[in-house]
């Protein structure tokens, strides 16, 4: 099988192989977001897995336990829950990534408890007081999992994880790098599938295929040249390639985002430090998300920079000529985030689209009029 036929399968048959580990002894872990350590869960002989939800499926059991105007995302994994999709994790992990997770993970706990169940509170405002409480979350985090596996942590294989991890993210950044050409060798629809693809799994396999894919990528005959819009999205979760595809059918190039699911979570190494939970804290707790408070600057300029400057740089780097904002209904952080953001790519020169959806693929055709008269405009 080529590694192509395997991420395409892997994005389809979501949980497979963490079935299949499961069923031959492994224990996975379930968690949201991205302020779970994958490598503390790794260096316990754990698999992570990254839960998801479904764009496909309707939402037909959660609303009896959740308000039907909270996060879509968030209720449509717990509906998956309930209807047994999820009884292969060992544990499940919830970080305070947004009030939203906080208050379901005592729901999903108690009515789909698994032989692991973990809070991680993850401090909103960023300072070194924010790093110590952090760290002693993360320590307590390593407690517990000491105690429901019955062995310590060893910091050696901790130190290995990490390794591990930041050769995923530089052969992530090196994929990414793929997009830069115009037109780019890989399209915003793989990417998604390869980064699906690669939460349900343990990180070595995927390291291999994404190498594996990588090498197919290059062989592929160079595309001929069609200049179409250079698109950037930004937003929350994005699991599901319907979105994606639909910006690229409309006759667009998706080539760069800032996204739960995309870059925000793999973007930057945890720094190899002697204590390798020194590492974990520092670049976990900086990772970009619109729930994290960063610290002001005395302009107002300056401060906008200060936040988005990241982004300004990607946008250039790839040469983008449009933003679109992909946001999930209720999700508060992002809605709020999103006009200071659109005033920081306007001051670019680039043109902002602001799309807030219902987390399903039932609104595709709607959002396709809305894609083409903005792709029109800015063309």
């Amino acid at each position: 099988m080529t590694a192509t036929a395997e991420i395409e399968e892997l994005y389809n048959q979501r949980g497979k192989r963490a079935r299949e580990l499961h069923d031959s002894g492994k224990k996975i872990i379930g968690y949201f977001c991205c302020f779970v350590p994958d490598e503390i869960i790794t260096a316990f002989d754990l698999v992570p897995y990254r839960i998801q939800g479904s764009q496909s499926d309707p939402i037909d059991q959660a609303d009896a336990f959740l308000e039907t105007m909270a996060c879509p995302f968030a209720r449509s994994c717990f509906n998956l829950a309930l209807k047994g999709e999820y009884d292969f994790l060992d544990g499940f992990v919830a970080p305070h990534s947004c009030d939203t997770i906080e208050r379901l993970y005592p729901i999903w706990q108690h009515n789909k408890p698994s032989p692991f169940n973990h809070m991680i509170n993850v401090p909103h405002m960023m300072g070194p007081s924010s790093t110590e409480f952090y760290r002693k979350e993360l320590g307590y985090f390593i407690k517990r999992l000491e105690q429901w596996s019955g062995r310590k942590l060893d910091p050696g294989r901790l130190k290995e994880a990490v390794v591990l991890y930041n050769k995923r993210r530089a052969l992530l950044r090196e994929l990414y790098e793929l997009r830069k050409p115009d037109p780019p060798l890989v399209s915003g629809t793989e990417m998604v599938k390869v980064l699906v693809a690669g939460m349900g799994i343990p990180a070595a396999e995927h390291l291999e295929l994404v190498r594996e894919f990588m090498n197919e990528v290059k062989q592929r005959p160079q595309p001929g040249r069609q200049k179409l819009p250079r698109i950037f999205i930004w937003g929350n979760e994005i699991d599901d390639i319907a979105f994606i595809h639909l910006v690229e059918e409309c006759g667009a190039r998706v080539v760069m985002d800032d996204l739960c699911t995309g870059t925000r979570f793999f973007w930057e190494d945890v720094p190899e430090t002697p204590d390798p939970l020194d590492g974990l804290v520092d670049r976990y707790l900086q990772t970009h998300c619109p729930r994290s408070n960063i610290p002001q600057t005395q302009t107002r300029e300056g401060d906008l920079e200060n936040r988005y400057g990241y982004i300004g740089r990607a946008v250039r780097d790839w040469k983008v000529d449009a933003a679109i904002f992909y946001i999930v209904r209720y999700c508060d952080t992002c809605e709020l985030e999103g006009p200071d953001l659109r005033q920081y790519l306007n001051g670019m020169k680039i043109p902002v689209l602001m799309i807030e959806d219902d987390y399903s693929t039932s609104t595709i055709g709607q959002l396709r009029t809305r894609v083409q008269a903005f792709l029109e405009m800015i063309g």
